[in-house]
Order: C-alpha cells, then structure tokens, then sequence
C-alpha cells in the first residue's frame, strides 16, 4: 500500500489502472526532500523497452547496475521539482519491487525552507492515455495530495 492506494492486480498482467504513485517528504531536520515513486512493474518494463535498447528487467536484472541507471534516467526526465522557482536534481538511491509495482527513491539536498513546489509528473504518458499520476507532498508537517490526469502533467503547491 502506498498513499492509500493498493496495487494489486489479477494473476494475468493486464490491470485496469494505469496509476503511479510520488511521495514527496521535506524533511527539515536534514533539510531535504525525500521522494519514492511506486509504478506498476509491468508498465513500468513495457516503457523503458520502448524507451531504451537492450535487455529491461527489473525484477531480476542481469545487470543491476544497468537497471539502476535506467529507472533513474526515466524518472529524472519524467518527474520536475522546482522548490521556490528553482529546479532541483533528484539524487537516484535506488529501487525496489514491492507488491506488482517497482518504487525507486530519490533525495534532493540542502533544502532548507519551502514556500512553493512546482511539479511536472508525466511518467508513462507515453505508455497510456489513461495514465494518471497521484501526488502527495508533505511540507511543514501539512499533507497536500493530487492527481494528474495524462495529459495534464504540472501541479503547484503553496505552504
């Protein structure tokens, strides 16, 4: 379960959903943004096959490494912070499966205060146009939560 959501699906791979899932934490004490973001395994393969050349597996990677590379080069071309009107890099930390869906994790540094998130999140548009994309953010202790429906892919928060 993550945001609320379950992911499960029937024993064939076709689910009726077609859903990602971002939690975003500001973490003040360390002063960073600590972000997970849960995709469904298989649409998840489906786009970075399409997307990448080679061998795509991520529940058992012949190369993890590889698969490390391109979780984070998708997801740091799909998902946009700004905080305060600055654009922020996500660090990659890594990534694991976790019901039918991969979550991969990531962490911004020196994050001190925020005032406004600026979001663009348009993972697996490119797969469906059902996809929609849910997004949870906590700031100063306070939750704000959206969905974006492909093709709407930018979001703002105010503390």
């Amino acid at each position: 379960m993550v945001g609320g959501l379950v992911f499960t699906q029937p024993a064939a791979t076709h689910h009726p959903i077609f859903v990602s899932v971002t939690e975003i934490e500001h973490n003040t004490k360390d002063k960073t943004l600590e972000i997970s973001c849960k995709i469904f395994t298989d649409d998840f393969e489906k786009t970075l096959r399409k997307t990448y050349t080679g061998y795509v597996d991520l529940l058992k990677p012949r190369d993890k490494n590889a698969m490390n590379k391109i979780v984070a080069e998708y997801v740091q071309k799909h998902l946009l912070i700004k905080i305060d009107g600055k654009t922020v890099g996500l660090q990659f930390i890594g990534y694991e499966q976790e019901e039918e869906g991969v979550i991969s994790y990531y962490q911004v540094n020196n994050i001190p205060s925020i005032k406004k998130v600026d979001i663009t999140d348009n993972i697996l548009f490119e797969y469906k146009k059902e996809q929609m994309n849910i997004i949870h953010l906590t700031v100063h202790g306070e939750k704000q939560s959206t969905r974006l429906n492909n093709p709407q892919e930018t979001v703002s928060f105010a503390f």
